[in-house]
């Protein structure tokens, strides 16, 4: 019971998060949020010789979390990259609240002085940042250097690999703005769909349904709801032939049950809303090539790891929004 409250809260949380900021007012606010925390990005990273998009990627993954997780306390500021106080000022100091640059130091803490203020404040963005940036240039500035870092700050391959994810996104669309959407089938073909999660499922053993089927006709276009990094890509028994695409708020998209993939996409590819990545069909629940045991439909799921346990989430929310805001597009063209 416990875990079905925790996934419907997480499926509320996740779609509001997800959603369109609906005034100018908001629109703006986000806007201006966003140029902030890249104008820290840049000055730290040009400080530290990084490229913005590492402390960026830091920063974005540590929001993720703080979203999802109860035992990490949500940062107030702009930044949410997040810093234990043991870790802040050195784990045999006895003053867990010290905030003097000279003691932190010979208590072997990270925390350091990013706005020359003298102090080294644990809830000062700018500190917290040059802290964070500092720690990541003792390895060095290679993407491999990176990766070191981090490995040995998280000490989990998982989170590692998200991080990595979302600076290869960030890099290659060279901006903080990637909140747009779509929905996952070109609007102008006939499909229907409803809230089909938690049903039951027969085929493999007993469980549940983690996701929402959308009915349309054999070889219609499957589409990229988000910007993200194709994860995986080929069989599953389940599923069929599939495609995952992972997005910058960690949040893992799952495309099964096609009849074939687009011949341009690969594991590895970056993708935007509105990418075609494959089509319609009825692929899975046996071995490689099995197909037609259903109706032609796109399964389509969404899945949140919070740096411990992975989860499906309800995506009906989210399709429903995503439907309802392309359509308001395309009618003000």
């Amino acid at each position: 019971m416990h875990q079905w409250i925790r996934l419907s809260l997480t499926s509320i949380v996740l779609f509001f998060y997800f959603s369109s900021v609906g005034s100018a007012e908001a629109q703006q606010t986000r806007e201006e949020r966003l140029n902030e925390r890249m104008e820290y990005y840049i000055k730290y990273g040009t400080l530290t010789s990084l490229p913005w998009y590492y402390l960026a990627a830091v920063d974005q993954f540590e929001r993720n979390n703080q979203l999802v997780r109860y035992d990490i306390p949500r940062r107030e500021g702009t930044l949410s990259i997040h810093f234990r106080e043991e870790d802040w000022v050195g784990l045999l100091n006895p003053n867990k609240k010290d905030n003097s640059l000279e003691s932190i130091i010979f208590w072997g803490g990270h925390g350091r002085d990013g706005n020359l203020d003298g102090l080294a404040d644990r809830k000062n963005d700018e500190d917290v940042l040059y802290t964070m940036a500092n720690y990541l240039s003792e390895y060095g500035h290679s993407e491999e250097d990176f990766k070191q870092a981090l490995t040995k700050y998280y000490m989990r391959e998982e989170s590692v690999k998200q991080i990595l994810t979302i600076t290869a996104i960030y890099k290659h669309f060279n901006t903080l703005n990637l909140y747009d959407h779509t929905f996952p089938l070109p609007l102008q073909h006939i499909y229907s769909y409803r809230s089909t999660w938690g049903d039951s499922r027969g085929w493999g053993g007993r469980r549940m349904h983690e996701g929402t089927d959308i009915f349309a006709s054999h070889g219609v276009p499957v589409l990229a709801t988000t910007y993200g990094v194709v994860e995986e890509k080929g069989w599953n028994e389940y599923g069929g032939w599939r495609i995952g695409i992972r997005d910058i708020h960690n949040v893992y998209h799952y495309y099964a049950h096609l009849s074939g993939f687009h011949e341009d996409i690969k594991k590895g590819d970056i993708v935007k809303p509105g990418t075609k990545i494959g089509y319609v069909g009825s692929t899975g629940y046996g071995k490689k090539g099995t197909s037609g045991r259903f109706p032609p439909h796109l399964h389509y799921g969404m899945y949140m790891d919070n740096g411990r346990t992975v989860w499906a989430f309800d995506p009906f929310p989210s399709l429903r929004l995503w439907e309802n805001q392309e359509r308001e597009r395309k009618n003000e063209e």
